[in-house]
C-alpha cells in the first residue's frame, strides 16, 4: 500500500521573500522610515526627502559616509547588513537598522536605484533587479553621501495599492514619522518636498525642546521644560543609563487626546504602554479633566536592557527592568514641575544684562564681580492682595499674580493625598434621603455610616479638614455623589481652601506662597486650572520702553 503524499511543502524562496517584503514595506511611510534610518546610521546630519505620492516614488538624499562600489553591489541582497555579524551582536544593537531586509524588500516591490560616494574615491550609480542583484553599474559624479530612489512602488502588487489609505492620509503618516524621528535626533536638518515643491523643514537644535515647537502649533520653547537625568534606580546603571524629558508645563499646554505622549529608546520612537500610562497618571491632577500632557521621553539605555527583535517595524520592544524605569519617569516629572528660576524667562534677561556688564568692563569704565547664575529656588515675597482674590508676589525676575483659592487648594490636595485622615464627629452628622449608592460611596472612602431611623443615616467620622466647618453636612453630601478616593480628596481640598473674597494679611499670604512652592505640582490646581500669572521683568521693561545703555561716566545705566 502506497504511503499518502504530504500536502505540506516548503515555500519557494521567491514566495518567502515576497511575504517578508510585504511585512517590512507596508506603506510609503515605511519606505521613508527604512531609508531615513539607514541615512542616520551612516552618520548623516542633513536629509532631503522628496515624495511623489501619485507616482509611488520616494527619494532620500543624505550627507552620510556613503558606500563604495563593492558595498553597493551587496546592499540589496537578502539579509545583508554591515551592522550584524554574529548572533551575539543581536544583544548589543546600537544602530537603527540591522536586519538587512529593507533594501532587498524594496528591490522586490519597486524599481530601486542608489547613487553613493564615500569621502574618498568616485561615485557610483547602481540599479537593482527584483532579486536585489546589481543590474546596471555606472560611475557618476556625486557629492559625498547617498541618494536612494524608489519608484513604481507596489506596481506588481495591485491589491496592496488598492488597500492603502487616501493620499492625504499617507502624507500625514509620513509627516508624523519624520517629526517623530526628528525629536529623537534633534541635531539633524530636514528638508521635505512633495511633488517637487517644498513641504516642510525642521531646523536642528540642542535637544528635543528646540524641535517640539516646530512641530506643534502654538507651543513655544518657554511652554516646555527639559530635564536630563542619570538613572540611579535599583537595577539601572547611571553611567550608561539616562533619560531626557521634554514636558509641557500643564498651565500652558495640554492636548485633547494622548497623541503627544511619546516614548523613545536609543534614538527610535517605540510603543511602551506601561511608561505612557505612568506619565499620564503622574500628570492626571495637573492638567484639566479629559486632557493629556505634552510629554516626550527619550531613554538612553545599555543594550542588554532592550530586545528589539519583537516586531518587523521595531516599534514594539521588550524593556527590562520595567519598574525602576517607571519610578525614574515619575521622578523626572516631579523634578520638571518644581518651581525654580531655571524654567523662568528672567534667566534670559540676566544673561543679557550680564553681557552688557562684561562689555562695559572691557571699556575699563565699570567693574563688577562675576555672578553665579546657577539655578536657585524662587524667592517669592508677598507684597499685596488684589480684590481679596490675587496675591501679588515679587521675585527677582518680576511679579506674579497668584490666585489664592486654587493655590491653597493645591496645597490641601497634596496634603490629603499624603495623609487622608478621618476624625470622629461628636455628635455625628445626620443625613436624610441618602440612596443606597450614596451610602456605598461614603463607606468606600472610609466613612462610618449607620442607619438612624427611617430615611436617616448617621455619619460618625469625616475628613479632618471638614470636621470644624459649618457646611460639613453639605460637604459630606458632595462626597456621597460619587467617584474614587482621589475625587473625594479633590472635593475636600476645594471646599476647604480659602475662598476668594477673603482678606489676608501679609504673613498669611506669605505662608500660602511658601507652602505652595513646596508642592509637587505647583503649576495647576487639581482641576488643571493655572495658579499663577507671570509678569516678567523683561515684559515690563518692553511695555514701559525701558532699556539698558552704556553711559560714558557711569558705565551702565537704565533709561
Amino acid at each position: 500500500m502506497d504511503s499518502p503524499v504530504s500536502t505540506i511543502q516548503s515555500l519557494p524562496p521567491d514566495v518567502v521573500h515576497r511575504i517578508a517584503a510585504g511585512e517590512v514595506i507596508d506603506s510609503i511611510a515605511a519606505v521613508v522610515r527604512e531609508l531615513v534610518e539607514n541615512a542616520l546610521d551612516a552618520g548623516a546630519t542633513r536629509l532631503e526627502i522628496e515624495i511623489w505620492p501619485q507616482q509611488w516614488r520616494v527619494r532620500v538624499a543624505d550627507n552620510g559616509e556613503g558606500m563604495n562600489r563593492e558595498d553597493l553591489i551587496q546592499a540589496a541582497r537578502s539579509h545583508t547588513t554591515s551592522k550584524i555579524h554574529t548572533i551575539t551582536d543581536l544583544d548589543r544593537i546600537t544602530s537603527l537598522g540591522f536586519r538587512g531586509e529593507a533594501l532587498h524588500s524594496l528591490a522586490q516591490l519597486s524599481q530601486l536605484e542608489i547613487w553613493s560616494r564615500g569621502s574618498a574615491g568616485e561615485g557610483w550609480r547602481v540599479k537593482y533587479n527584483a532579486l536585489g542583484e546589481a543590474d546596471i553599474i555606472d560611475a557618476v559624479a556625486i557629492a559625498s553621501g547617498t541618494i536612494v530612489e524608489v519608484s513604481h512602488l507596489f506596481e506588481t502588487w495591485a491589491l496592496r495599492r488598492q488597500g492603502f489609505p487616501s493620499p492625504p492620509q499617507q502624507l500625514r503618516a509620513i509627516q508624523t514619522l519624520i517629526q517623530d524621528i526628528a525629536l529623537c535626533h534633534p541635531d539633524i536638518t530636514w528638508k521635505v518636498s512633495q511633488d517637487s515643491r517644498p513641504w516642510f523643514t525642521i531646523s536642528p537644535g540642542k535637544n528635543a525642546q528646540s524641535i517640539l515647537p516646530q512641530l506643534l502649533r502654538d507651543v513655544q520653547v518657554n511652554d516646555l521644560c527639559f530635564r536630563q537625568l542619570a538613572l540611579e534606580q535599583e537595577g539601572l546603571n547611571p553611567e550608561s543609563d539616562n533619560l531626557e524629558l521634554v514636558l509641557g508645563l500643564p498651565d500652558r499646554c495640554h492636548r485633547g487626546k494622548p497623541d503627544w505622549v511619546k516614548i523613545a529608546v536609543n534614538g527610535r520612537l517605540v510603543q511602551c504602554p506601561e511608561l505612557e500610562n505612568t506619565a499620564i497618571a503622574a500628570m492626571s491632577r495637573t492638567v484639566p479633566n479629559k486632557r493629556y500632557p505634552v510629554f516626550f521621553l527619550h531613554l538612553h539605555l545599555s543594550c542588554d536592557r532592550i530586545d528589539w527583535n519583537r516586531h518587523p517595524a521595531k516599534s514594539q520592544i521588550y524593556l527590562h527592568p520595567l519598574k525602576p524605569l517607571q519610578e525614574a519617569v515619575q521622578q523626572a516629572i516631579s523634578d520638571a514641575l518644581k518651581l525654580s528660576d531655571i524654567t523662568l524667562p528672567q534667566a534670559v534677561h540676566q544673561e543679557r544684562v550680564g553681557q552688557l556688564l562684561k562689555a562695559s568692563e572691557k571699556s575699563g569704565s565699570y567693574q563688577v564681580s562675576p555672578k553665579n547664575n546657577a539655578p536657585t529656588p524662587l524667592e517669592l515675597k508677598a507684597v499685596a492682595q488684589i480684590r481679596q482674590t490675587y496675591i501679588v508676589a515679587e521675585h527677582p525676575g518680576g511679579l506674579w499674580l497668584v490666585e489664592q483659592h486654587i493655590a491653597h487648594e493645591r496645597i490641601l490636595y497634596e496634603e490629603l493625598c499624603d495623609r487622608w485622615q478621618l476624625v470622629p464627629l461628636d455628635p455625628p452628622i445626620i443625613l436624610n434621603h441618602l440612596t443606597p449608592k450614596e451610602v456605598e460611596q461614603l463607606i468606600r472612602i472610609g466613612l462610618d455610616v449607620d442607619p438612624f431611623g427611617e430615611g436617616l443615616h448617621a455619619i460618625r467620622n469625616a475628613p479632618q479638614l471638614l470636621q470644624q466647618r459649618e457646611d460639613c453636612a453639605e460637604a459630606l453630601r458632595e462626597l456621597a455623589a460619587g467617584g474614587d478616593l482621589e475625587t473625594a480628596q479633590v472635593a475636600t481640598a476645594c471646599r476647604s481652601a480659602i475662598r476668594n473674597g477673603t482678606p489676608l494679611t501679609i504673613p498669611e499670604m506669605q505662608d500660602i506662597l511658601d507652602r505652595w512652592q513646596r508642592t509637587r505640582n505647583p503649576h495647576t490646581c487639581p482641576h488643571g486650572r493655572p495658579i499663577y500669572l507671570s509678569l516678567e521683568e523683561t515684559s515690563l521693561a518692553r511695555f514701559f520702553r525701558r532699556h539698558w545703555v552704556i553711559g560714558k561716566s557711569h558705565g551702565i545705566q537704565e533709561c
